[in-house]
């Protein structure tokens, strides 16, 4: 080994090695200024991103609560420890509901420069079809189609009979529409012995968006000149150009409206609530026995519950088993009414208030709204109230509904207790039409609140968690975001904000605000706003 050191010490000169050797130096060093530089490269990189991040969210804590931080209207530490008021809210004079049509919108289609004649046939309860109904205008705005009065579900659970005219007013619906879409009562006989084929007939997908209905429908209509939807509730994507949910507002808390007669009734249940109390509460219970089966929750009936709820869930063939005790904790089950009257009494409602119950059968009958009735003595249901006025609408379960639904929506306070089509409906026109209070049990936390106060929790700590864990479900203007739950619930599109003399709704405040950089940290609102911005054309 050391000879071989000699001969080659011999071979190369001396300061050839030393020369490599500077090189290797060289090249060690010029890899250590590198990394060095690549790991500054990197930091700075995290730096400016965690930056935009850290301003994004100041950014939009001023969206959410313009309120606080642009106006100083009320200070949210002061709002966060102090009551909240029960019977209004504080702030809903700064919001009112927006839904305008502007005038740079195309008018309506005319019947026979529409492409088509497009059918509805809608399904579910009667707070199920409104919401299909709403979705089917702004459809027929997609498509510049001919809207034929949808059909109502005759087969659904409810069995009822009742037809669009028999729930909603026809003259009206079609004359206030008369700017966006072209409605019709039926396709005319000349068209439909001119066509050669009868109406295609399809379902489209839950929540399509309005490129499906464009790529897909379109097509289909233009070549077949009248097609039906079937099953049409909830097929129309919630996240909309702000246009097209402004369409939705006008639809549905201005072009579908009772019938004078219904509306007469409903006035009169009003009234006389009025006449026993200047301000009263409705409590939508949703304690019928196929709400419970279809829940799949337990209310300690005994085995005598189990089976009667599990005959009844059998009509549902798709439903899997559910464990009761989980889906309770994970805030899934309606609250008995003995659970709705603790909530009450504890968020401070006096036992004097007038309560009106708007509920179908419930499960148990009077057994089970005794334990309310202990807590709030002053209740009164429908039938209570009217004698022969009610008795034109008991075969029909949604006109029943719509009269509770009149109700509710004059109430001072509105009380949900699940978050069906009901709930989401009205919680959304209480909104627009000036925030009034509107209670929706957080379910989830109070599971475990009942539970503690049945064993050793006293009454003062139980009503302050109470009072702590509704806060975010009081009905307050705070709690609208842009894309939060259902638009039906939330519709931010159509709720504007008054600030210094203007206003502006909270999607436009959200748009205008938004950082230049915010759509490339992946918020999937501004990717679908702008998709849609691609086919505005079509309906704009």
């Amino acid at each position: 080994m050391v000879g071989k050191l000699k001969w080659f010490l011999s071979v190369i000169p001396l300061q050839n090695v030393l020369g490599w050797r500077c090189v290797f130096r060289r090249k060690k060093t010029a890899t250590r200024f590198f990394f060095l530089g690549l790991m500054l490269f990197i930091l700075g990189l995290v730096s400016l991103f965690t930056g935009h991040v850290v301003s994004d969210i100041e950014w939009y804590s001023q969206v959410r609560r313009p309120w606080k931080l642009r106006s100083g209207w009320m200070k949210d530490d002061v709002r966060r420890r102090g009551e909240i008021n029960i019977w209004n809210s504080e702030t809903s004079k700064y919001y009112h509901g927006c839904s305008k049509r502007r005038p740079h919108l195309r008018s309506a289609v005319s019947e026979s420069k529409s492409n088509g004649y497009l059918l509805i046939a809608t399904s579910g309860g009667l707070n199920q079809q409104r919401i299909g109904i709403t979705d089917a205008v702004v459809v027929a705005r997609i498509l510049n189609a001919t809207l034929i009065i949808p059909e109502l579900d005759h087969r659904s659970f409810w069995k009822d009979e009742s037809d669009f005219k028999n729930i909603f007013d026809v003259d009206w619906f079609i004359s206030s529409l008369s700017k966006d879409i072209t409605v019709v009562k039926r396709i005319p006989d000349k068209v439909i012995r001119s066509m050669e084929k009868p109406p295609y007939t399809m379902r489209v997908p839950r929540k399509s968006t309005p490129e499906f209905y464009l790529e897909q429908v379109l097509p289909i209509l233009l070549r077949r000149r009248a097609l039906q939807l079937t099953k049409f509730d909830y097929r129309l994507a919630n996240n909309l150009d702000e246009e097209l949910q402004k369409l939705r507002c006008r639809v549905n808390y201005h072009a579908l409206q009772f019938p004078k007669s219904m509306q007469n009734v409903g006035q009169k249940l009003v009234r006389r609530m009025r006449a026993l109390s200047p301000r009263f509460i409705a409590v939508h219970l949703r304690f019928e026995p196929d709400m419970l089966a279809f829940s799949g929750c337990y209310y300690g009936g005994g085995e005598k519950e189990i089976d009667e709820l599990s005959k009844i869930r059998k009509r549902w063939e798709t439903l899997p088993d559910m464990n009761a005790e989980g889906e309770r904790s994970r805030g899934k089950c309606p609250l008995s009414p003995f659970e709705v009257g603790l909530m009450l009494k504890a968020l401070g409602y006096r036992n004097d208030s007038y309560l009106y119950i708007a509920s179908g059968e419930i499960y148990g009958g009077e057994k089970t709204l005794r334990p309310l009735k202990d807590l709030f003595p002053n209740i009164y249901t429908k039938d209570m109230l009217l004698d022969r006025e009610l008795e034109p609408f008991l075969p029909f379960s949604s006109r029943l509904a719509s009269l509770d639904y009149i109700v509710c929506d004059e109430s001072d306070v509105f009380v949900t207790n699940n978050n069906g089509n009901m709930a989401k409906i009205l919680a959304g026109r209480r909104r627009y039409m000036g925030h009034k209070r509107t209670i929706r049990p957080n379910a989830k936390k109070l599971s475990s609140l009942f539970k503690a106060q049945q064993t050793n929790m006293d009454w003062v700590t139980f009503a302050r968690k109470v009072k702590s864990c509704q806060r975010d479900f009081m009905g307050e203007p705070e709690e609208m975001k842009i894309g939060r739950g259902d638009f039906h619930e939330f519709p931010y599109s159509c709720i504007c904000q008054k600030h210094n003399g203007s206003s502006m709704t909270l999607e436009q405040q959200y748009f205008s605000n938004r950082p230049p950089y915010y759509e490339g940290i992946g918020n999937i609102l501004v990717k679908e706003y702008n998709l849609l911005n691609r086919y505005k054309r079509h309906y704009i």
